[in-house]
């Protein structure tokens, strides 16, 4: 009888092993919002703050633009 080892069972938060093309699909059509902080400090004293927000989404044809022109650029 041989005792089982670690290694050999299934890792219980293995990853499940989406493709990279409907990973892709997925958040471009629900959106995403990517959000994060970066504070630069010497000796505990802040001196530089980056502060990122982004929204990455899929446009579509179908939905209007909400400028009457092209927009803002």
């Amino acid at each position: 009888m041989s005792v089982p080892v670690p290694w050999e069972e299934p890792e219980p938060y293995a990853p499940v092993g989406v493709p990279l093309v409907d990973l892709l699909d997925r958040v471009l059509a629900t959106g995403v919002v990517v959000s994060g902080d970066l504070v630069l400090a010497i000796a505990d004293v802040p001196l530089v703050r980056i502060s990122l927000h982004a929204l990455l989404a899929s446009v579509s044809e179908r939905v209007p633009a909400p400028w009457p022109d092209s927009g803002p650029l």
